[in-house]
């Protein structure tokens, strides 16, 4: 069996005269969880709805769990689109049961697992409402309760948590990382760095239909470091206007240093102890995932001027 979830070579999606896609190559291993970042109108709708054979590439090749994303194969994956849908008209529990039961799942066993998630988030006394009465937010619960209900092998969430409240976004992003303890994969789509930062092991950045970065989180901001040194003391300030940096900042109870062509960190500690300082913190810091991309692609919050109808997203 591959080692990835889900594989993609070379895969190009256009609409008319607008490419979405373009010559894309991803792998995301088992049992991660990957953020498919970009800002809206980048492709990444379009990347996942390829992966679920909603649409055929018009070049390249998807893997899904192992072979062509067939039947029984998009049956082992839990997909919560954008595009939110539910049937209004079906009490909350029946809904449920219905999902959990075209993907396999005895009746009996799902309705005693779909209570159990809907007294978990808070909904156990909604079971027999019909959905139409619930707020958004609580359908938004519905749906997600309804994509992690029968244990998938791989967890596609498609911008999961727009629309809810911070406290609603915590519950959920702790049942995406027990998910991962699991041994699920997780595929996290999002335009909201911050999110994606606290939550992903891999990135891949696209931009313009285009993949800029790909790769463990934690490396690629390693390999991103942009050269600032934070540092806390006690004592005299008057060593930092002699150390020959390009930039000083008071953030807080530190200063960020931003190094120049004649000084590195080694310097900084030099002139530290050379000063008679206390040295309380040194820490060379790692530009936040939004950085990272800002200086790959431009600001992910954009929205494009031009989106491609049917699907360029």
């Amino acid at each position: 069996m591959t080692e990835a979830a889900v594989r993609l070579s070379g895969v190009t999606k256009s609409f008319g005269d607008h490419t979405a896609v373009s010559g894309l190559d991803l792998e995301i291993p088992r049992a991660t969880i990957l953020g498919l970042l970009g800002p809206n109108g980048s492709g990444k709708t379009t990347t996942i709805r390829m992966m679920m054979a909603i649409l055929l590439p018009d070049r390249g090749t998807v893997e899904l769990l192992g072979g062509f994303p067939d039947f029984e194969r998009r049956s082992r994956v839990g997909y919560l689109p954008e595009e939110r849908g539910v049937y209004e008209k079906m009490k909350v529990l029946e809904q449920l049961v219905f999902l959990g039961e075209i993907r396999g799942m005895e009746r009996s066993v799902v309705r005693v697992r779909a209570m159990e998630w809907l007294e978990r988030l808070g909904l156990g006394e909604w079971a027999g409402k019909k959905v139409q009465t619930l707020s958004k937010g609580m359908q938004q619960k519905v749906q997600f309760i309804g994509t992690v209900l029968h244990n998938p092998d791989l967890l596609i969430l498609d911008e999961p948590f727009s629309g809810l409240d911070p406290i609603n976004q915590e519950v959920l992003e702790s049942i995406v990382l027990e998910q991962r303890e699991r041994g699920a994969t997780i595929l996290f789509s999002t335009h909201l760095m911050e999110q994606a930062e606290r939550i992903c092991e891999r990135v891949c950045l696209i931009s313009k239909s285009r993949k800029v970065l790909d790769g463990d989180l934690k490396e690629i901001k390693r390999r991103e470091r942009s050269g600032v040194v934070a540092v806390e003391f006690e004592g005299d300030d008057a060593w930092l206007s002699r150390l020959g940096v390009a930039q000083v900042e008071r953030v807080g109870d530190a200063h960020h240093l931003t190094l120049g062509p004649r000084i590195d960190g080694g310097g900084i500690l030099a002139a530290a102890v050379a000063g008679g300082v206390g040295l309380r913190r040194f820490e060379l810091l790692e530009p936040s995932l939004r950085e990272i991309f800002v200086r790959h692609a431009g600001d992910p919050t954009e929205e494009p001027a031009l989106r491609a109808a049917g699907g360029a997203r």
